[in-house]
């Protein structure tokens, strides 16, 4: 049986808001990935394992991005500026809906 595999962030539903397209934007942030590997046809094995690095990452910044050093905050908010406007722009609404 074939595994499971990530569409990609470029493919992600919701314009990649979703909890692996946040792993893919944070793995550009700490370098773990190049910025244009959006991680399609990764397994959740693999995916499991950037996870873990990133929380490994994320622990020494208290998971919080106002703990990141300027440099990496300034990253932060850029990628997340982007993929903000790429999502809407491919309809993503970030109002909670009655089910959310």
């Amino acid at each position: 049986m074939e595994p499971l595999r990530y569409a990609g962030l470029h493919n992600d539903e919701n314009g990649g808001m979703t909890h692996w397209g946040q792993m893919v934007k944070d793995a550009w942030l700490f370098g773990f990935i190049p910025d244009d590997q959006d991680c399609a046809g990764w397994t959740h094995g693999e995916m499991q394992v950037l996870y873990e690095k990133l929380w490994a990452e994320w622990e020494k910044y208290g998971h919080l991005p106002s703990h990141l050093p300027p440099d990496l905050l300034e990253r932060h908010m850029r990628i997340h500026r982007e993929a903000i406007a790429r999502a809407r722009e491919q309809g993503w609404d970030p109002e909670l809906g009655e089910d959310d």
